[in-house]
């Protein structure tokens, strides 16, 4: 447990020092007028009040990944806790609050325009369609999810498909309906769930201190299939979300058009990836016991396909550590995450689509107008996960790896903000993460069977040498000046 205490306090600190690091490079002003003063709308431009905001954006980026990616990323073994730790600080809490700020500073604007504004129209235009399909995915993939859980719960009659018709219900409503009406009032529900989840498991280690391997075996890969899954890349994608998420960038304009102080700015979009690492980290560290020889023999697991299901999982160590009730809010917890994310993915679609073709969304027929594609889109994806029996596994794996490719393309475009917009070298804090991620991120497509298949050391030697071409561009053109995309509010001063 010792390596878990430090992992943990790491965790904190990076949220006190390294996030008040960014918020300085920033610059965060309290006198600046924010979206949602300067532009009320009463349906997305609307003061909440800081706690609900923080609530909000900290279960628009859950979802799953904190709970099943740690679960699966712990197969690999303590190695996960290094990347949980370091990724979230340095890679993923700097990405959403920097994708957050500037978004800001914009008015509001969702990530494609910010992706623009740095790396030019013509990749805006490919980003808007490649993050409109990763939304569409993201809503499909946790439609699937919960309702998955909530029929092995539930009786027999209310089977898989009826509770896929009743989250989608819910989506629509809460996709169509002003921010403060559906979403602001049933996230303390969804969040005392998910909080008691990891508060749960956390007090059990602390009191029975389970035999958690330490800091000598953390780089040692002990997945069943190490042959196969080299840590890197596979434990970092498979973790994801736990580190860094290309869709939490999508999910920052949603609070950004919600906020009445720059300030702010700290603890909901870096305090709220910090608290997804914490999660992360509670659920891999309970994982990494659960998989090994001694937790395999305490779980009774004599059928070894149940170590690739990170649901039974979740629902062993709920039950086994809590008790019924216990487990019983646990689940909760893990099925009011994906319904928490996936229902602001659509609204983060239907922004974006209303930013790009200049539509105002303050009428409830502007919303349905772009809000109907959006919901045919994905009922037609569900309806593939209905009929193929491997549909859903399917979609889950485009959304990995899309997923990944945009923290990338965000980070490189941080780098330029920061390069263009502070002086100095600060840059670099943005400029590291990205040349990583841009490795990582490539060599899983390039050797995973779902990607190229290719051989690990040529995927590698590419993937570096790709990474390098990047950053030997970014070091020769972004330094220049150009004429960057204004909004129309950008960043008034209060009169005092």
């Amino acid at each position: 447990m010792i390596t878990f205490y430090i992992s943990l306090t790491i965790l904190i600190a990076g949220y006190f020092f390294y996030g008040k690091l960014c918020e300085h490079i920033f610059g965060a002003d309290k006198n600046r007028m924010t979206p949602a003063i300067a532009n009320p709308d009463g349906v997305d431009y609307i003061v909440l009040p800081n706690w609900k905001i923080f609530l909000i954006q900290f279960l628009n980026i859950a979802g799953l990944g904190p709970v099943f990616g740690a679960i699966m990323g712990a197969k690999f073994g303590s190695a996960s806790f290094l990347w949980i730790v370091f990724g979230c600080i340095f890679a993923g809490a700097m990405h959403d609050y920097f994708a957050g700020m500037i978004s800001l500073r914009n008015n509001g604007e969702g990530l494609p325009t910010t992706i623009g504004r740095y790396l030019g129209k013509h990749t805006q235009f490919i980003m808007q369609i490649f993050t409109i399909f990763l939304l569409i995915i993201v809503s499909a993939v946790f439609t699937s999810g919960p309702a998955n859980l909530l029929a092995g719960i539930t009786p027999e009659y209310l089977d898989y498909t009826f509770w896929i018709f009743v989250i989608f219900g819910y989506y629509i409503i809460a996709t169509l309906f002003p921010i403060n009406k559906i979403i602001g009032r049933i996230y303390p529900i969804f969040g005392f769930a998910l909080l008691f989840m990891a508060v749960g498991i956390l007090g059990y280690m602390i009191i029975e201190n389970p035999n958690i391997p330490e800091f000598h075996e953390a780089l040692k890969n002990s997945h069943p299939d190490s042959d196969s899954n080299p840590i890197f890349p596979m434990m970092f994608v498979s973790i994801a979300c736990g580190a860094i998420s290309g869709f939490h960038a999508t999910q920052s304009p949603l609070m950004a058009r919600c906020m009445k102080n720059e300030k702010q700015g700290r603890p909901i979009f870096f305090g709220a990836m910090i608290t997804e690492g914490i999660v992360a980290l509670i659920w891999a560290a309970a994982a990494t016991y659960f998989f090994s020889p001694e937790g395999q023999q305490v779980f009774g697991i004599t059928d070894e396909s149940t170590n690739s299901n990170a649901a039974t999982i979740t629902n062993l160590i709920a039950n086994n550590w809590l008790g019924i009730a216990g487990g019983l809010l646990t689940i909760l917890g893990v099925i009011a995450a994906p319904i928490s994310t996936g229902d602001t993915a659509l609204r983060s679609a239907r922004l974006i689509i209303a930013d790009f073709f200049k539509f105002e969304q303050k009428s409830l027929k502007r919303r349905l107008t772009i809000s109907i594609p959006l919901f045919v889109a994905t009922i037609t994806i569900l309806l593939f996960s209905l009929l193929d029996k491997n549909g859903f596994e399917i979609i889950w794996r485009y959304f990995a790896w899309s997923n990944q490719v945009l923290a990338v393309i965000t980070l490189w475009a941080i780098a330029i903000f920061l390069r263009r917009e502070r002086k100095g070298m600060w840059w670099i804090i943005s400029y590291i993460p990205a040349l990583f991620m841009t490795a990582m991120t490539l060599t899983f497509i390039l050797f995973s069977p779902v990607g190229a298949g290719l051989s690990y050391n040529i995927s590698v030697i590419i993937s570096i040498a790709i990474a390098t071409l990047c950053g030997i561009w970014f070091i020769a053109k972004s330094g220049k000046k150009e004429e960057l995309q204004k909004s129309k509010n950008q960043g008034q001063k209060l009169t005092p």
